[in-house]
């Protein structure tokens, strides 16, 4: 289009080609916050490498009337002008002054998607993973849905990085071994925004998150590998206390002592120093610590650890810690012979996976072998027959 002429209503739509995933930086968010076209302009054509006639070919002017705009030699007042070099440039369009109202309507999302993360993750605490995901489900595809369109403001990448992550975490605790690399998928794909975003305490998270994903498919050394990333990352004690419970829990499977012996103890040392979560607390690292002795071919630490006193409750923790938890002892009551304590336990933890709905954790009991009665087996195989099912449907 020559000339100052604004865009007709035939001018094509943004394709994913022209997503501006670069908005998102803060870099960004500085140029974006002066409302000032030119400025605009310019950074677009800097971070894309497009000449003045490059750039006007995607808005609809010529390089001329681009150079003039950058130069502050004219101005653009017209609303559809505007409206329409926003959407080209992959903008909300009040970035440029114009008021739109399915941009209000955006707005009212990302407040109510907000909102929608942190139910979800307090429905996953709580044992409710199922409700989580299925609020989740919604929020995600409009998110993406808009992304694919080209619109990627930062708010909305933050957004749609911590659904991912509440979605892949929640599906973790729902789905059957078999299909776990489902939730890792989810969590892998917020590793795709986040590197958008320059924010290392959301790159920790989202690090964390999906190591401990990658580990329950089965992809331990990837998990590893992840975990210690997020723990080089975490800018502060408290998100590096997050990671090393899931690190130590990591390495125990992988069979790799020195770096989960380094893992708990650091760990231990920081439950002193920071407030207690439904993952950093003394419970959890119990169950953690007894599991990775057994996981590094220590089995009589492992037994002589479980016989001491439980730790005392320090904070919530998650229903499906206690599971988790009773599966383990259950295990080193096996491995100590006193197959009837373990019989005990291990009941217990059926008739709990059940009722959370917790497919992986009656999986575990399955691999426990044949020590365990087979009526424990048979139950723990029925009720994960019975998930399998509710799912197909």
């Amino acid at each position: 289009m020559a000339g100052h002429s604004a865009a007709n209503g035939h001018a094509q739509q943004p394709s994913s080609r022209h997503a501006a995933w670069h908005w998102a930086t803060p870099e960004a968010q500085t140029v974006l916050a002066t409302r000032d076209l030119a400025a605009i302009l310019r950074f677009h054509r800097r971070v894309n490498g497009q000449s003045q006639s490059e750039t006007g070919a995607l808005i609809g002017y010529d390089k001329t009337y681009v150079s003039a705009i950058e130069l502050g030699k004219r101005r653009l007042t017209d609303v559809a002008a505007l409206r329409h070099i926003a959407d080209r440039l992959a903008l909300p369009p009040h970035v440029l002054g114009v008021t739109d109202p399915a941009d209000t309507d955006f707005r009212a999302m990302l407040q109510f998607g907000q909102s929608t993360v942190r139910l979800a993750e307090i429905a996953r605490q709580t044992g409710h993973a199922s409700e989580a995901v299925s609020e989740l489900w919604p929020l995600v595809a409009r998110l993406e849905a808009r992304a694919r369109d080209g619109h990627t403001e930062r708010e909305a990448l933050r957004l749609l990085a911590d659904a991912r992550l509440g979605l892949g975490t929640a599906l973790g605790n729902v789905l059957p071994e078999e299909r776990l690399a489902t939730a890792a998928h989810w969590t892998a794909k917020s590793l795709n925004v986040v590197g958008f975003l320059d924010d290392p305490a959301l790159a920790t998270t989202a690090l964390r998150m999906h190591g401990n994903e990658l580990r329950k498919a089965g992809l331990v050394g990837a998990a590893v590998n992840r975990l210690v990333s997020a723990a080089s990352l975490a800018p502060n004690r408290m998100s590096r206390a997050a990671v090393l419970p899931l690190l130590a829990r990591a390495a125990g499977a992988l069979g790799n002592a020195p770096l989960f012996d380094r893992a708990i103890q650091e760990t231990r040392a920081l439950l002193d120093e920071v407030d207690h979560t439904s993952l950093v607390n003394p419970v959890a690292l119990y169950e953690i610590e007894i599991r990775g002795l057994i996981g590094t071919g220590r089995a009589r630490a492992a037994i002589h650890r479980a016989e001491q006193p439980a730790p005392a409750t320090t904070t919530a923790v998650a229903p499906q810690w206690r599971v988790i938890e009773l599966i383990t002892t259950g295990k080193v009551r096996l491995l100590g012979g006193d197959t009837r304590g373990a019989a005990e336990l291990l009941t217990q933890a059926v008739n709990e996976a059940r009722a959370q709905r917790l497919p992986h954790q009656l999986q575990r009991i399955n691999r426990t072998g044949g020590h365990v009665p087979a009526e424990i087996n048979d139950a723990a195989t029925e009720a994960l027959s019975q998930l399998r099912s509710e799912m197909a449907a």
